[in-house]
């Protein structure tokens, strides 16, 4: 049936009204994400850890790996400068300012000034309770059609979290797109596998299939409710699994209600 002009300046007018409305959604989500980042942290200082050598020796190769070749060896008795870490690898510095990579097993065996042996802790585990930044995707089920997620999160406190997310949701009649911002509550981030409670909101866009009938684009609100748990895997990898509850608000009668799980990995840092 034709459109008639009055009802088409109508259908104009609220989409223009549903695009401004998610305009505005996704500049507060830019301005929400923007007051989150912390200010830039002051240079540090050129002091750095000093350590003396207890074994026969402290070999140095050329980069963090054991493929890299040993270009020096250390002999007990001097003294090193322990620079910066990368995973189970130190970068330290000897007494004529010649740099190598020393694993975390020989770097255990050195001394403090004090003679008391260097004790080192294993930052990922610690690091997945208090960790600041956490990038992930996941994939899954909404509603009947698979989508696809990519969300980014900022630490507030040990429990709370914002995410930030995108989705692309591939269906039969439709393809859909979801700008995402919500609120994480982790009950124990202390344990390796961490319970949580998500809530949020965001802005959904549907691009219908159909070629029988003329259809048309629309842009909804939405908000969500859901449950999941985070594990520990190792280094700064955690799995994630997702089940949410979707509320569409739409212009019709009648709001949609859309259930959604998904599983995925992150990354933590």
């Amino acid at each position: 049936m034709a459109m008639t002009a009055q009802s088409g300046a109508a259908w104009r007018g609220a989409s223009v009204r549903r695009r401004g409305r998610a305009a505005a959604v996704l500049a507060a989500l830019w301005l929400s994400l923007a007051t989150l980042v912390p200010a830039t942290a002051q240079a540090k200082g050129d002091e750095f850890l000093k350590v003396t050598v207890a074994d026969a020796y402290l070999d140095l190769h050329t980069g963090p790996g054991r493929g890299y070749p040993v270009t020096r060896s250390v002999p007990r008795g001097e003294v090193v400068e322990v620079i910066k870490r990368r995973t189970d690898w130190f970068l330290v510095r000897d007494d004529r300012n010649r740099e190598g990579w020393v694993t975390r097993e020989q770097l255990a065996l050195t001394l403090l000034a004090d003679g008391s042996p260097l004790k080192l802790d294993d930052p990922t585990r610690r690091d997945f309770e208090k960790h600041r930044w956490e990038l992930g995707v996941s994939t899954g089920d909404f509603g009947g059609a698979n989508v696809i997620h990519a969300a980014g999160g900022y630490l507030i406190n040990e429990n709370l979290s914002a995410e930030l997310g995108v989705a692309h949701v591939l269906g039969n009649a439709s393809n859909q797109e979801m700008v995402l911002l919500g609120l994480t509550h982790t009950f124990r981030p202390d344990w390796r596998i961490a319970p949580f409670a998500t809530l949020g909101t965001g802005m959904i866009h549907v691009t219908p299939k159909s070629t029988l009938v003329s259809t048309v684009d629309r842009t909804d609100q939405l908000a969500y409710v859901g449950v999941g748990v985070k594990g520990y895997l190792s280094r700064r990898f955690v799995l994630r699994a997702d089940y949410r509850s979707y509320v569409v608000f739409t212009d019709r009668d009648d709001n949609q209600e859309v259930n959604e799980w998904t599983v995925g990995f992150a990354f933590f840092f």
